[in-house]
Order: C-alpha cells, then sequence, then structure tokens
C-alpha cells in the first residue's frame, strides 16, 4: 500500500479510539449466539441501533444448545431486567412506513414496549428525510462491549457458514423459514466501544428528546466467554453517513473513505457487499483499473438481490456499473463473483455483508452498502482498522480474516489461500486457482436481458445520494405515478377482470363447472341474508371493521353488490365506506400525529402534505387514483390538517365513480354467469371500455385541476 495514511478523523471518519479486544464474526449464528452472552452480562444499560427487529427472534438456533429451550427476544429483555434491577435496555428502531408492513412484524411496540418491562424502552425512529431510513446496527452494552456491521435482530437472518439448504434451525418461530444468509460483524470492547454508546444516545436524544447517562461500567470486562480475540490493543475508526435534517448538517465520511482506501490500494482491493449502484465508487474503482500498475479488484455479491422489487431496480443499476468497469479493465485485473452452492441456482446464499479489505492493511466492516443511499440518504455505521508501520500482528490479524471469508466461499483452507496467493503472487489468481464446480466463487455475469429496461431503474428517485424535498417527490410521484400510468393501472385492473369473468362464462357454459355448484340452493342462502332484518346495518358495521382490519374496500363492495344487486348494494357499499372512513378519520384524530406515526410509518407523510395542501380536491383525487390504502388515508387524514367536511364530502364524491363502476361490473358480470350469450358478453365488454375510459378521463382531468400550493400544511 502507498505510504499515506488512509484513516483521517473529521473526513472519513468521526473518531479514532482504542479497541482492548476485538473479534470478527462470520455469518449470524457466532454473532447471535455471542451477543446472548454478552446479554446476560450486562448490568447497567443496553443500546440497539436497528433498521429492523423482530419481537420473536430466538438469538439461538433451534434445536438449541443442550435441548433447552431458549426464550425469544422479548421474554429474554424481561428476564434480563427481572434479574438485574439496576439495568436499563434501550431499542431504537427505523419507523419505516407502511409500505414494508408485509415484510415486518405488525405493530413491533406492542410486543417490545407496552408488554415488556418497564426498563425495556422501545422507541421508532423517525427522525430522518422522506425517503430516507435508518440503517445503523449497532449494539453497546454497558459502554465496555459493542458489535457493529450489517446485522440486524430480525428473522431470516440465523444460518452458519454451512449454509445447508434445508437447516431446520433456520425456521422462525412464525414458521417461515429464511435462506441462506451471508454477513459479518464487528465486536470491540474498551474506549471504542465507549465512543458507539455516544453515537447511540445522540440518537436516542434526537429521536425521543430524552438525555441518556452514560454507562458506569465502561471498564468493565463482559466480553463473551465463547468469542475468539483477534486483535488486541488497536485503534479503530467510526465512520458515518448522516443526511442533512433540519439542524443538523450531512455527513459523509463513509463516501470519503470508500474513495480514499480505493485510491491508497497497491496489490488488491476486496470488496463483499449487498448492492452496487454508486457511480462514485464504479469511477474509483475504473480509474484504479486504467492505471497500469494499479490493483486486482475482486467484488463478491449476490447472484440477484432480495426481493422482486430490487430485482427490477437496484439489479438493473448494478449491471450499468459492472458493465462500466469490465470496459475500463484494460489490464484484466477485474474478478466479479458471486457465492454459489451446489444444486442452488434457484435460491442462492443471500450476501448481505458490507466489507472492504485492501491489501492486508485496511479492514472496514459496517452498515453501509455501495450505493448511493448509504453515502448521503441513510444514516449508517463503519467500523475500520488500519495497519500502520510496523504492525504486522494487525496486517496478520486482516489477512487471516480474508483467507477466512475467501475459504468459506471457496470451500478450502485458510492455508490453501495464502498458498494459492504466494504461488501466483496474486490473490485475484489464487482465487481463480481454486475455484470449482461445486460449492464455490462463479463469475458475475452482468445480463439481466428480461429487465434491462425496467422502469424502476430511475436512480435519482429510487436510490438518491441525498434527501428528496416532499415537493419535488410529490411532483414526481403525481407526475409519473399518478396520470397516464393510472390509465394503464385501470385497464390493467379492467382487462384482468374482464378475461376472469370471460373465462368463468366459458367454463359455466361449456363445462360441467355449473354443476359443481348447486344454483338453487345459493340463490336460497343470499336471499336469507337479504331478508334479515338488520342485514343493512350489519353490513356497514361490517364495512367499518373491515376498515379497521385493512381488509380492501374493493371486496367489500364486490360482496355487497353479489349480495343485494346492483340498486340497494351501491346504497349499502356507499353508506358502509363512508362510515368507515368517517371511523378512520376519527380514530386518527384520537390516536394523533405521533401514535399514526408509529401505526404506519413517517415516510406516509406525503398523503399528509398531498391532503393538507390540496383539500377536498386532493381527498377525491386519493380515492380515484390511490396513492396509499383506504384505511391508512383515513387515519392520516384524521391528523393531519384536513378539515372533517371537506374530508367527508371529498370520499363522498371521490368514491362514487369507482364504486359505480364496480357495482355494474358485477351486475353485467352476474348476468353473464347466469346467461353466458353474447348478448350479455358484449355487453361486459361494452361496459367494461366505458368505465376504462371515463375513469382515465376522471383521473386526468382531476389531478390536472388540483391546486398547486394554496396553504401550508400541519403535517405528519
Amino acid at each position: 500500500m502507498k505510504q499515506q495514511h488512509i484513516l483521517k478523523p473529521g473526513r472519513n471518519c468521526w473518531r479514532i479510539r482504542r479497541a482492548e479486544r476485538v473479534a470478527f464474526l462470520i455469518d449470524p449464528a457466532p454473532y447471535f449466539e455471542n451477543l446472548y452472552d454478552a446479554l446476560n452480562q450486562a448490568r447497567d444499560q443496553v443500546l440497539v441501533l436497528s433498521w429492523d427487529i423482530y419481537s420473536r427472534l430466538r438469538l439461538i438456533g433451534l434445536p438449541d444448545r443442550g435441548n433447552r429451550k431458549r426464550p425469544d427476544l422479548t421474554k429474554l429483555l424481561n428476564l434480563l431486567v427481572e434479574r438485574h434491577p439496576d439495568l436499563q435496555i434501550y431499542l431504537l428502531n427505523w419507523d419505516y412506513s407502511v409500505f414494508h408492513t408485509l415484510s415486518r412484524e405488525w405493530l413491533p411496540a406492542h410486543r417490545l414496549d407496552w408488554s415488556t418491562h418497564a426498563q425495556v424502552h422501545f422507541k421508532l425512529d423517525h427522525q430522518v428525510p422522506i425517503g430516507s431510513s435508518h440503517h445503523q446496527k449497532v449494539i453497546v452494552i454497558d459502554d465496555a462491549l459493542a458489535f457493529a456491521g450489517g446485522m440486524d435482530l430480525t428473522r431470516e437472518r440465523w444460518d452458519t457458514s454451512e449454509h445447508r439448504r434445508r437447516d431446520a434451525r433456520r425456521k422462525a418461530v412464525d414458521g417461515s423459514r429464511g435462506r441462506s444468509y451471508h454477513d459479518v460483524q464487528m465486536a470491540v470492547s474498551g474506549p471504542v466501544a465507549g465512543a458507539l454508546g455516544d453515537l447511540a444516545r445522540e440518537r436516542w436524544r434526537r429521536a425521543t428528546g430524552q438525555v441518556l447517562p452514560c454507562s458506569a461500567r465502561a471498564g468493565a470486562d463482559v466480553w463473551p466467554t465463547g468469542l475468539t480475540v483477534d486483535l488486541k490493543d488497536v485503534d479503530v475508526a467510526i465512520a458515518r453517513t448522516e443526511p442533512i435534517n433540519g439542524d443538523h448538517g450531512e455527513v459523509r465520511e463513509i463516501e470519503n473513505l470508500y474513495l480514499d482506501a480505493i485510491a491508497a490500494a497497491d496489490r488488491y482491493i476486496y470488496i463483499e457487499n449487498q448492492y452496487f449502484t454508486a457511480p462514485a465508487v464504479a469511477k474509483a474503482l475504473a480509474a484504479r483499473l486504467a492505471d497500469p500498475e494499479g490493483p486486482d479488484i475482486i467484488i463478491n455479491m449476490p447472484l440477484a438481490t432480495d426481493g422482486w422489487f430490487a430485482n427490477l431496480s437496484m439489479d438493473v443499476m448494478r449491471v450499468r456499473l459492472i458493465k462500466q468497469l469490465r470496459a475500463a479493465d484494460r489490464h484484466q485485473r477485474l474478478a466479479i463473483y458471486y457465492p454459489h452452492l451446489p444444486q442452488r441456482r434457484a435460491e442462492p446464499i443471500n450476501l448481505h455483508s458490507k466489507l472492504m479489505i485492501v491489501d492486508d492493511r485496511f479492514l472496514r466492516i459496517g452498515s453501509a452498502n455501495l450505493n448511493n443511499r448509504s453515502f448521503g440518504l441513510d444514516t449508517e455505521c463503519d467500523l475500520a482498522i488500519e495497519a500502520r508501520a510496523g504492525q504486522q500482528r494487525v496486517i496478520d490479524a486482516i489477512r487471516a480474516l480474508r483467507n477466512r471469508l475467501l475459504g468459506e466461499h471457496l470451500q478450502v483452507s485458510s492455508q490453501a489461500i495464502d498458498a494459492a496467493e504466494q504461488r501466483h503472487q496474486s490473490l485475484r489468481h489464487a482465487i481463480e486457482s481454486l475455484r470449482s464446480s461445486g460449492r464455490s466463487l462463479y463469475e458475475l455475469e452482468p445480463e439481466l436481458a428480461h429487465i434491462q429496461h425496467s422502469p424502476f431503474s430511475d436512480a435519482e428517485l429510487i436510490d438518491p445520494e441525498r434527501p428528496v424535498s416532499p415537493d419535488t417527490l410529490l411532483d414526481r410521484l403525481v407526475a409519473v405515478q399518478d396520470t397516464r400510468p393510472a390509465g394503464r393501472r385501470v385497464l390493467g385492473w379492467l382487462l384482468a377482470v374482464f378475461a376472469t369473468l370471460t373465462a368463468a362464462a366459458a367454463a359455466w357454459h361449456f363445462s360441467d363447472v355449473s354443476e359443481w355448484v348447486d344454483a338453487a340452493l345459493l340463490s336460497e342462502r343470499m336471499a336469507q341474508i337479504r331478508s334479515a332484518p338488520a342485514s343493512p346495518l350489519i353490513f356497514i358495521a361490517g364495512f367499518v371493521i373491515a376498515g379497521f382490519l385493512l381488509v380492501p374496500l374493493t371486496v367489500m363492495v364486490i360482496a355487497t353488490a353479489v349480495l343485494f344487486g346492483p340498486l340497494y348494494g351501491f346504497a349499502y357499499a356507499f353508506s358502509g365506506a363512508l362510515a368507515s372512513a368517517v371511523a378512520g378519520y376519527a380514530a386518527g384524530v384520537a390516536i394523533g400525529r405521533h401514535g399514526v406515526r408509529k401505526l404506519v410509518g413517517r415516510r406516509v407523510q406525503i398523503v399528509s402534505h398531498r391532503l393538507g395542501e390540496r383539500g377536498l380536491l386532493a381527498v377525491m383525487a386519493a380515492r380515484v387514483v390511490p396513492v396509499a390504502p383506504f384505511t391508512v388515508i383515513n387515519l392520516v387524514a384524521g391528523a393531519s390538517y384536513i378539515r372533517l367536511r371537506d374530508f367527508t364530502w371529498g370520499t363522498a364524491l371521490g368514491i362514487i365513480p369507482g364504486m359505480l363502476a364496480i357495482v355494474l361490473l358485477v351486475d353485467r358480470a352476474t348476468a353473464t354467469l347466469r346467461d353466458p350469450g353474447w348478448t350479455n358478453i358484449l355487453t361486459l365488454i361494452l361496459v367494461s371500455l366505458i368505465i376504462l375510459v371515463a375513469g382515465y378521463l376522471l383521473s386526468r382531468q382531476l389531478l390536472a385541476h388540483t391546486p398547486a400550493q394554496p396553504h401550508k400544511p400541519r403535517n405528519l
């Protein structure tokens, strides 16, 4: 490595503090097990910063050690404070939006705050700009021991370095089974743990206004008894990302540290990262590849990112940068891999680590991905170690970690890595010589032909470098998603409904499907429901209950129209929907801004912004072209600026067109099913086309005449 020092406080790191002991934890199983032991030694203060947390997580995989049942996280935390009366536990989790609800535990505050001991404090942190997230993964115990890296205390994380295909221990309490998962965490003790405690307490203060004291046990020994020490008495740097937010300025230490380390590399750069969409890093790597005397560059990534949306966005952006690097690789020094297990192409390893090693002399482990968000939009925390002159023990420890990682991926020993590198005088060539057709590192081809032109690969919107103002984001969302694409969505829905109904009619008419259902019996049961004295009131109350249970309004309208016919069905559905909306509004008023934010997340503030600024017409637009689920709009409206009168009239006028369309479609579909003749089929087609054109024109006109900014709203 070139002789200049990389770590520079104030530029690429926040603080450099001494670590009495350091350990590198590869994959979640050893991390969770050692964390379990460390938590049991806590006596004064535990601080947890997380992106996601799961109250029913078991830190010890199943079957447990000694076949004894281990408590889940909630029970464990309660047990800890019951045993130690002076212990205070603080859990700070990102206040995620409603759009993450399906992948997160519902109402985590219920189990981690309301159902826990008074000394267990759980808070949701919303103190970030719209569109950003808290992504730091830090746990501090008594200011004496800290863990930092890429792992959260959440489900679908537990795994061992074997990454067994059907490991029963990966099964969560709720029955879900995670896939193979690779990550890296660092454990540190001593003054650097206290510095991480300062970081966590400052986050807590910003989120809650409460100032927490430092722990009185900063010098205590809470090191897990079974955790092997990889380094002693070494300086560790803390690097951060913080977006500009109110009075708090922007911090981009992590981006600068990446760029400075790449510029200082001499022999090789080894990277493990979940994402690769940061043009600044790609440009810096391309410059080193173009240098005739530059280093080898080895990048290890997952075959595909986790989730369909990431495939359509982050993977497509990754392909573009990989192609840029390959074009710059004139001296053949670039290698890009993904870890592969035999017969696992359909379910590859979820490589989630965020690690970088340079020349055996520099190491960083943390939460930051190689994307724009991690450099300026999300909060991040990385730890870094740099070997100074004469610190051979630090070089040896970094090389040992590198060999452990490569040995796991290539399924060879650390000694084999060292021998191959010495033989080839190149880490890249050593890896190439050890690759096999079994469990190994496979070359990542930058091709995604089927989604090469994804509409979700706009980096400015999906992976921005800095926070986007609410007005700018609103304008882009309205312009892109609420006008022309709305018509396409309506067309898609109608075509899907029409195709389904046509197929059902054809099956009813041309096959023996009609024999499976006793039409007379169904008609009799429906007549009984219709003739019940309180059936209208029951259905209206059902709409209110279904609204709070997040049952889609469309489902309720269809059921009502089927049971009561077009006239009464519309009347009952309209009354029920309006009652549900007003009940949701009242709940929003009762819960208040902070309560609604806990339920649905701060990023739904854009809905509040739109409702508050644009009044009755905005409520109508939100009903005609929904920007959030029906119940979410009701709650947010109740806790925001919009008046009940405007909300009620806007809801009433906004739901009429869609409800009429649904009732007409149900009526024509029912008629077609009863008599699947060409007259009814053509009538159904004609009604569908009329509804499509009318809905499209209405949505465009309504949005075009929505006032821009009549007054300042009271936002969530």
